[in-house]
């Protein structure tokens, strides 16, 4: 029992030690933004994010 607890914490921080090595490492280093309205691929495709299509369906009297 205690075994796998150790191991399942040694995998957990393994995977977070890989996840920041961007941070880490780069100077100035950061993650990248995860909202819709910051993805360029995105705003090619005419995707945005819902929040955005509410308050404009709202301000038209659209909503349903």
């Amino acid at each position: 029992m205690v075994e796998s607890l150790l191991f399942g914490m040694l995998i957990i921080a393994i995977g977070v030690a890989l996840m920041s090595v961007k941070v880490i490492f780069k100077k100035n280093g950061r993650f990248a933004s995860q909202h819709i309205h910051d993805n360029e691929a995105l705003k090619q495709q005419g995707i945005r994010c819902v929040l955005d299509q509410d308050k404009e369906a709202r301000s038209s009297n659209k909503a349903y």
